[in-house]
């Protein structure tokens, strides 16, 4: 099993329940799926059912595959297991694609021999005026069956676990609840628009969840480390449900180093005791944090500043005769040292200008940028995207999924119509059957049920109108038409929201790009907090690509660099490349990103009125890294982009070693 990342402070905690930090998911899913296996084996042994109270959405995914591995090839029998899951929507069929009840069967319940009879879900279909007798009779069946032994849970935004929205008691039971605006935008993508999220749902209670004798808290991706820390670090309070977790006995946190990162002895460590060991990054990190807790720049902190503020240890380690000066001017020259205007280094003649290794290898380089979806690419670094054709790379664009469920059927039926009137002005292009398409395309869009998945033929307009939207953008920011590929990965192509696990296939067609291009330089997404957990996927294909091909003898002279998405920027303690942007590169990445018109209204940006389009969270998040850096005493610019290198399997000295550079 993996090791623990970082492993428990004893002294000055301020966690207020067990927590473990692993370096990635997977840990965390292996450590809950042995403690579930060793129950229901341990139970068996006994001739004892183990009841198990179960959560749905992205979280729990990885736990059921492993619970799903250990059945296929360990033995692992679910024959003498009871489940109960955590809540359901209302209204809602079992048969229907946002069901919790279909989500189990999909992902566990059909894939393991457990009794069907005894999976309990909460009725969608019930009637309102049963609906406080099913609840009750739930809480019943739960008793019956000798109470839950161990609970798995996600955690929401809000800090909901279950459904138990801000505001639940802490002695809440089963029941029928009013679901938050924050979790009925964060749904919206699942039913493909908000206004198709039910708006109410049955829940088991808090109470009922502290009534199991075990519970497993799950959290992973950046998006959830500031809720995490307030269940975690502060007081219970009915306002986050989950802080609740605090009272009960046997609960434990598994968290995997992004959703642990602003807990205190992770962002903070040194308020808490003394570090044993001043690493480069652990100094970095601690400098910056000062700074901007002072608001001073780097070069003018004193010893003063770092004794008062919990780093007298910093100063002893680290500071030599010089104390707080020597510390300010190594943190100042490494973040100078990271910003570069020539992300693909410069000519030979011109070289030891650029930062972070960048100008290493030849000139021009071959470069591939891989997007996610298929505007990523110029959302994130369209900055250094254009300056790496301008300065003279090959440069390659690979777009890994369609992204077709992200257009409106209004879009959609546009393009379909346009495609109509062009058969008309030039009929020899088939006059007849556009029409007969158009025709089938608004009938369907007619009937379509809210979150029915598209028809074949709609399906493929969509990702054609994302096609096009990105060959647009790729060439206007400088990109070869032969430089833009299309890989369409299988996993994606489900017409739904919820897609299949990542496969050989689509590890394949990325191995054979790589080995066609032979990248010096590759450019992948490594935001892991993209709610729909595609990110993370793309990122997972490209990095068993690389282990696929790391004997090849190109990947010696290879370097990967990872963005961030729309939803969170590296920190400046994190950032190994920093490209700076003036205004009018600026606008042209603007710009580049408006040709994605499809995308300005997209269902898979949902959310109140008052908040900004997507593109504009991602110019504000450059932005916001640049006045950091000015902050910090760096030199003024009007927007950054930052990169972080990922860590090659070549370069690896353990299996255990991160694929992105240890925090510490």
């Amino acid at each position: 099993m993996e090791s623990l990342l970082v492993r428990s402070i004893d002294r000055g905690n301020p966690e207020r329940l067990p927590v473990r930090v692993y370096s990635q998911s997977a840990g965390a899913n292996a450590q809950a799926a042995a403690e579930i296996a060793g129950l229901i084996r341990a139970r068996r042994a006994e001739g004892r059912t183990a009841v198990l109270g179960l959560a749905t959405g992205s979280t729990p995914l990885g736990v059921y595959e492993e619970l799903v591995r250990l059945h296929e090839r360990e033995g692992l029998s679910f024959a003498n297991v009871v489940t109960f899951n955590l809540d359901e929507y209302w209204p809602m069929g079992p048969a229907d694609l946002q069901s919790y009840r279909r989500f189990m069967r999909e992902n566990f319940f059909d894939r393991v021999d457990i009794d069907p009879a005894n999976t309990h879900v909460p009725d969608g279909t019930c009637a309102a005026e049963a609906v406080a007798d099913h609840c009750a009779a739930y809480e019943r069946a739960i008793e019956a069956a000798g109470g839950i032994d161990i609970q798995l849970l996600g955690i929401g935004r809000t800090g909901h676990i279950g459904f138990n929205e801000p505001g639940s008691p802490r002695d809440s039971r089963t029941r029928l609840i009013t679901l938050d605006r924050v979790t009925r935008a964060d749904a919206a993508s699942d039913f493909f628009g908000e206004s198709n999220v039910p708006r109410r749902a049955i829940t088991m209670g808090v109470g009922t969840i502290l009534n199991a004798r075990r519970i497993l808290l799950i959290a992973f991706g950046e998006h959830k480390a500031a809720i995490v820390r307030r269940t975690v670090e502060e007081e219970p309070t009915s306002t986050i449900a989950a802080s609740h977790l605090q009272d009960h006995p046997n609960t434990v946190a598994l968290l995997d180093s992004a959703s642990a990162a602003e807990l205190t002895r992770i962002c903070t460590p040194w308020r808490l005791e003394r570090v044993p060991h001043w690493s480069d990054r652990m100094t970095r990190s601690a400098v910056i944090w000062l700074a901007r807790h002072v608001d001073k720049p780097i070069l003018k902190l004193t010893d003063e500043d770092y004794n008062e503020h919990h780093l007298q240890d910093l100063l002893t380690a680290r500071g030599e005769d010089g104390g707080a000066y020597d510390i300010n001017i190594e943190v100042f020259r490494t973040l100078s040292r990271t910003i570069t205007g020539w992300p693909g280094g410069k000519p030979a003649a011109d070289a030891g200008a650029s930062a972070a290794g960048a100008a290493d290898g030849p000139f021009p380089k071959r470069v591939v940028v891989f997007s996610p979806h298929p505007d990523d690419d110029v959302i994130s670094m369209g900055g250094t995207f254009i300056r790496l054709c301008e300065q003279g790379h090959d440069v390659h664009v690979a777009y890994q999924t369609s992204g077709n469920i992200a257009v409106w059927d209004e879009s959609a039926m546009r393009h379909a119509d346009f495609v109509r009137e062009f058969a008309q002005a030039f009929p020899s292009l088939g006059r007849a059957f556009a029409e007969r398409l158009e025709a089938a395309i608004e009938e369907f869009i007619t009937h379509k049920q809210p979150g029915q998945p598209d028809s074949p033929e709609l399906q493929q307009i969509k990702g054609l109108i994302r096609r096009t939207e990105a060959r647009a953008a790729a060439r206007y920011s400088g990109v070869k038409p032969q430089n833009i590929h299309f890989l369409d990965l299988p996993f994606y192509e489900t017409g739904r929201v919820r897609k299949k696990p990542l496969g050989d296939e689509d590890v394949r067609i990325t191995v054979e790009l790589l080995r066609r291009v032979r990248p010096h330089q590759v450019y992948a997404a490594g935001d892991l907090s993209d709610p729909h957990g595609t990110h993370r996927v793309c990122l997972a294909a490209i990095t068993r690509a690389l282990e696929a091909v790391k004997d090849d003898p190109w990947v010696r002279d290879c370097q990967v660099w990872l963005y961030r998405g729309a939803w969170q920027e590296w920190g400046a303690e994190e950032i190994e490349m920093a490209v700076p942007l003036a205004p009018s590169e600026v606008r042209r990445k603007r710009a580049a990103i408006f040709k994605h018109e499809s995308q300005k209204d997209s269902a898979l940006f949902p959310g109140p009125s008052d908040v900004r389009e997507f593109w504009q969270r991602a110019e504000e998040r450059n932005r916001n890294t640049a006045r950091l850096f000015d902050k910090l005493g760096l030199a003024e610019y009007e927007a950054i982009e930052g990169f972080v290198r990922l860590v090659q399997p070549a370069e690896r000295t353990s299996a255990a070693q991160l694929p992105l550079r240890s925090p510490s």
